[in-house]
């Protein structure tokens, strides 16, 4: 069985879509336990294709084509996983600041986070602090990362920080932001916990966030 499940890792990795619903129906009706499927081949794939584009070796549709793949299987895997079985490394709201209607990164950054175990609630675009606010409140997510992609949206993720504090929830939550014109020095100075610089390392971020 460990060969099938090295299968489900080259296919995530490949992305291929088509093969990947064949074999976790396949394994399925053999008596593999969804959970198994999860966690010793599509998981073990995608940290190889996340580190892959992390060095440069694997682009933007290449990963996007990956995460397509593993989600072909999820829609399989996902009725046959109970809470027990698969729980998720911790909860994530993420959206693209107010004025911005980038939103290619912030998939990619979902994507990401998805293959390695966390639940995510991706608001979208346009996302108004107040939204932000709205959704930290309902989900009551461990983290909630902001993206941006102009430098005239940027100023949204302090706004909504501060919109957090006002809310009095900023401190049950870590803030991550990322983006092509945000940078470290920003992060810092508007409060944030965590930045990433691209999305390979959102995942690593977030786990280390989340003291995994």
């Amino acid at each position: 069985m460990s060969d099938l499940y090295t299968m489900f890792a080259e296919m995530v990795i490949d992305g291929n879509v088509e093969g990947i619903k064949g074999l976790t129906e396949q394994v399925l009706h053999e008596g593999a336990m969804a959970h198994t499927i999860l966690e010793e081949g599509l998981l073990p794939g995608m940290n190889v294709v996340g580190r892959r584009f992390k060095a440069g070796d694997m682009f933007i549709p290449e990963v996007l084509l990956s995460a397509s793949t593993m989600n072909a299987a999820m829609e399989l895997l996902r009725p046959l996983l109970s809470a027990s079985e698969a729980a998720p490394v911790g909860t994530i709201v993420i959206g693209t600041v107010e004025g911005d209607i980038h939103n290619i990164g912030k998939n990619l950054v979902t994507m990401l986070l998805e293959g390695a175990r966390f639940k995510v609630v991706d608001l979208g675009v346009d996302i108004a602090p107040r939204a932000f606010v709205e959704a930290a409140k309902e989900h009551k997510p461990d983290i909630l990362a902001m993206s941006a992609l102009l430098t005239t949206t940027v100023p949204k993720m302090a706004e909504t920080i501060n919109a957090l504090h006002e809310a009095g929830i900023r401190n049950h939550l870590k803030i991550m932001v990322g983006g092509a014109p945000v940078t470290q020095e920003f992060a810092d100075k508007i409060g944030a916990d965590g930045y990433a610089s691209n999305a390979a390392t959102a995942a690593e971020k977030a786990r280390a966030l989340l003291g995994e």
